[in-house]
């Protein structure tokens, strides 16, 4: 089964504030689900989220010294 996290527990599952997440819901930078009144995010699409603006390290062409 796929996790729900709310608000709290995405911030801190992200290591950023409340506060900016929040402001990337407003600007729909992230999916979310809407129940009601409350906001909540699944797990995995955080976690695929964190794999698209994951930057991948160079290959070093010129050795390593």
């Amino acid at each position: 089964m796929n996790n729900l996290l709310t608000m709290d527990e995405a911030a801190k599952y992200l290591g950023i504030s409340k506060l900016t997440l929040y402001g990337w819901v407003s600007a729909r930078k992230l999916s979310y689900v809407k129940i009601g009144r409350l906001v909540k995010f699944k797990q995995n699409q955080l976690d695929a989220w964190i794999d698209q603006h994951t930057i991948r390290a160079r290959r070093d062409n010129h050795g390593t010294h």
